[in-house]
């Protein structure tokens, strides 16, 4: 299998489609379009679905596409070694928003510092779309939280997050302690779906017998806050981030229930980390052995 065809194939996946695929490579959109057609005759599937303009990856090219990253990966760890060059390339992560701004910034500074010829990618988003993007390839690893079907990654703890039930101000500081008393949770302030603190909050408030009546969904902690200060309703969030929020001053944290107030953060991968990526790992404060806890949904 020709790795040229490889990179072409993979450079389309990446850029979304032939035009920016063809500028990456400095190639006209016309050869880029022929090269894939010619790799998919030669391989006798469809590796993108094509509809109109718009280029979908089949089955097949979603197989082919983990492959690719795996052969190309150790092209480039051969010629690295070969000239006796550093750890080099680009290494594209995904995390939590929390560990990206709260955790990540020392250890990516470090990082740099170390190995300045890596080009860091990082892609923020819930444990749910980490783990989608894992899956397709599109990242080499990410952070994310408990709970998570683990299935055939690798994992490593990497933080533990303290995590407090946020409310506005005036809220009376005992509505986490009496379903008569909640009026602050009858109203969530949330990420989407797929979210691990989201998921983690629903099933304490049903194990209290209480279910939010209306349910608002941010995108970003400092989102999260600002509603959450204005009244709108009750929100978790980790006390690192609270710490770094611009309007914590404006909110009154809660305690949680033993059972749900420290939640663990993972590094998690699939198959064979590349150097670049284990020079991050040994970067990284792991908390507790690697392997010692199982992640489970």
């Amino acid at each position: 299998m020709d790795l040229d065809d490889l990179h072409i194939f993979r450079a389309v996946v990446r850029q979304g489609g032939v035009t920016r695929a063809a500028s990456l490579l400095n190639r006209v959109p016309s050869n880029v379009t022929t090269r894939i057609k010619q790799f998919e005759e030669r391989l006798g599937v469809a590796l993108f679905r094509r509809e109109g303009r718009t280029l979908t990856l089949t089955e097949a090219g979603r197989t082919l596409l983990g492959h690719a990253e795996k052969l190309l990966q150790l092209a480039d760890l051969a010629e690295r070694e070969l000239r006796g060059g550093g750890v080099r390339g680009v290494l594209r992560l995904g995390s939590l928003e929390s560990a990206a701004g709260a955790r990540l910034p020392p250890i990516l500074s470090a990082y740099h510092a170390r190995h300045p010829d890596v080009t860091i990618e990082l892609q923020t988003g819930t444990t749910r779309a980490m783990l989608r993007q894992l899956e397709r390839h599109e990242v080499e690893a990410a952070f994310v939280s408990e709970p998570f079907e683990r299935g055939t990654l690798s994992a490593m703890p990497a933080f533990d997050e303290e995590l407090v039930l946020i409310t506005a101000k005036n809220t009376a500081k005992n509505t986490t302690k009496r379903a008569d008393e909640g009026e602050a949770t009858r109203t969530v302030v949330a990420f989407p779906h797929g979210c691990s603190y989201r998921q983690r909050l629903f099933e304490w408030l049903a194990a209290e017998g209480r279910s939010p009546e209306r349910i608002l969904e941010m995108s970003s902690y400092h989102a999260i806050v600002a509603c959450v200060a204005a009244g709108t309703g009750a929100a978790i969030v980790p006390a690192e981030v609270l710490d770094h929020a611009v309007l914590s001053h404006a909110v009154a944290r809660h305690a949680l229930p033993a059972s749900l107030r420290l939640n663990r953060t993972h590094l998690v991968w699939s198959g064979e980390a590349s150097p670049a990526l284990r020079s991050l790992m040994a970067l990284v404060p792991r908390v507790g052995e690697r392997e010692s806890v199982a992640a489970s949904g």
